[in-house]
């Protein structure tokens, strides 16, 4: 037998396929990219606003990518029925480089994420009605995402592709210009009475979060984790790190892809991009594109109230 024969028969004797040749290529042109994007990651400074009713009972509770403090009287948590979600709010001190308009959309995202978590077991009510609880949250930090580095990510992750790779090969994110955000919540009871409290952080990092050409791109996408986050640890009245994730309800999964919420109260944060949003960040377009945020009359009614 030949000695140039020998590679191609033990391919083929272990099933690798007609793929392997280009898959083979493809990863060792692009090796020296990944051994650099093994570490991206962002941090996000724990800073706290001082709007928060008590910041005295928070303790450490970290997950595998975000950080936090937090504290819940379970108890008083898992006896409330009803739940109020406040407006976030984004000051422009806390992320100069961002608009107005993005500064709303990522308030907005917050808002319409939470309201949809916690309606897994409390009964959601709008503005103006009495609630158990109410929740307010405020964006703290956002650093911005660098839209170059944004588009340089996206066509790296067509270089596979071009080369004719058979199978899906993944391509991290470059580890650069990562965007990152620090919010603080918390749940006021009647009586206005703090019964939970989080500050929470996190960064954008090169394997779970798409790049996007906005530079509210990784602020906005991460807004959606802090809501599932802080969302649960109501729902739950634990903490919502080092647990496997819940399976989430029909009404859930119904409202992520852009349908109506269970609760009529959430639509005063309007409904989630949906399908048209997960096409739009798969193609890295800016979800200022997609998302049409809260209701022109919602919006309204903010302007008046501030």
């Amino acid at each position: 037998m030949r000695g140039e024969d020998v590679v191609p028969q033990r391919v083929a004797a272990i099933g690798i396929g007609r793929g392997f040749r280009s898959t083979h290529i493809a990863a060792n042109l692009i090796s020296p990219a990944l051994a650099l994007m093994l570490c991206g990651c962002a941090t996000a400074p724990m800073t706290q606003s001082g709007t928060l009713a008590s910041y005295q009972e928070l303790a450490p509770s970290d997950g595998v990518l975000a950080k936090s403090l937090l504290h819940v009287n379970k108890d008083r948590v898992l006896a409330a029925k009803t739940i109020r979600v406040s407006p976030a709010i984004f000051p422009q001190n806390a992320a100069p480089a961002l608009s107005d308009e993005q500064r709303k959309l990522v308030a907005n995202a917050v808002d319409r994420a939470l309201c949809v978590d916690l309606s897994e077991r409390f009964v959601v009510v709008g503005r103006g009605e009495a609630a158990d609880l109410t929740t307010h949250a405020v964006v703290t930090q956002a650093s911005p995402t660098d839209r170059i580095a944004a588009g340089a990510s996206k066509v790296v992750s067509v270089v596979p592709a071009a080369l004719g790779v058979a199978a899906p090969v993944p391509v991290p994110r470059l580890p650069i210009g990562l965007g990152s955000l620090t919010i603080e919540a918390e749940a006021l009871d009647r009586g206005g009475k703090q019964q939970a409290a989080m500050v929470w952080g996190r960064g954008a990092n090169s394997f779970t979060n798409s790049p996007t050409l906005s530079t509210a791109g990784d602020a906005y996408e991460l807004a959606v984790a802090f809501s599932d986050d802080f969302g649960q640890m109501l729902v739950t009245g634990t903490t919502p790190f080092g647990k496997l994730p819940q399976l989430p309800s029909l009404d859930k999964i119904g409202s992520s892809l852009g349908g109506k919420p269970k609760y009529a109260a959430c639509e005063a944060f309007g409904r989630d991009p949906g399908v048209i949003g997960l096409v739009a960040n798969r193609l890295g377009a800016p979800p200022e594109w997609a998302d049409k945020g809260a209701p022109a009359e919602q919006k309204v009614t903010e302007t008046a109230s501030r």
